[in-house]
């Protein structure tokens, strides 16, 4: 699947990943290939990126997440690192 992670002042990643797990507002939930279309409101903490090489996890400060058709878009208020 795609993902892009982007704030209002950068674009912070854009590649493809087999798995991403999210710091959501009601708790931590994993997104796989061919998940079901989903929009969800991110609380501060880590973002961890699967890809083919490796794992790269990034420290959000609250932010939305959509999930449609294998594209993951995060429009994340700030990245830490």
């Amino acid at each position: 699947m795609t993902l892009d992670i982007i704030t209002p002042d950068r674009k912070v990643f854009s590649g493809e990943a087999s798995a991403v797990t999210f710091p959501g507002s009601e708790g931590q939930f994993q997104v796989l290939n061919n998940h079901a279309p989903l929009v969800s409101t991110l609380d501060k903490g880590k973002l961890i990126v699967q890809t083919a090489s490796g794992e790269q996890t990034f420290i959000v400060d609250g932010g939305v997440v959509e999930v449609l058709q294998n594209k993951v878009l995060v429009l994340a208020e700030a990245v830490v690192a």
